[in-house]
Parts: structure tokens; sequence; C-alpha cells
């Protein structure tokens, strides 16, 4: 099953718009218009995510404190 995770699209000052996705922290992308960044944002989670399988960690790894 896909995970879904909540994306924020900001403009900036120069007109460009900045993509975050907070529950992925460090996880930031941008793009021209609002398509572009959504594209490059969706692209830099499954980059993050490959990341963490790789290194044998999980999204919410850090969040599980022992529980």
């Amino acid at each position: 099953m896909a995970m879904k995770y909540r994306i924020y699209l900001e403009p900036d000052e120069d007109g460009v718009y900045v993509a975050t996705c907070p529950t992925l922290p460090g996880c930031v992308s941008q793009g021209h218009t609002r398509a572009e960044a959504t594209d490059n944002i969706r692209e830099a989670i499954e980059g993050y995510l490959i990341s963490l399988r790789k290194h044998g960690d999980g999204p919410f790894q850090h969040n599980r404190g022992g529980h």
C-alpha cells in the first residue's frame, strides 16, 4: 500500500514555488510552477524514502522512542 504525504507549496520572493514535506525533515524542492514543484517534491519524497530503506531506517523510526 502506498503512503500519502502532506506537502506544502508556497511562493517565495523570487517567484518560484517551494514545496516541503513536513513528515520527512529536510525534504524540500521547488519549481517555477505549482505543478512543477509538486512533481519535484514527489521525486524528492521517493528519493528520501529510498535512502531511508537503504540505510535501514523508516520515516517514523525517529518518532518511536522505544514504544
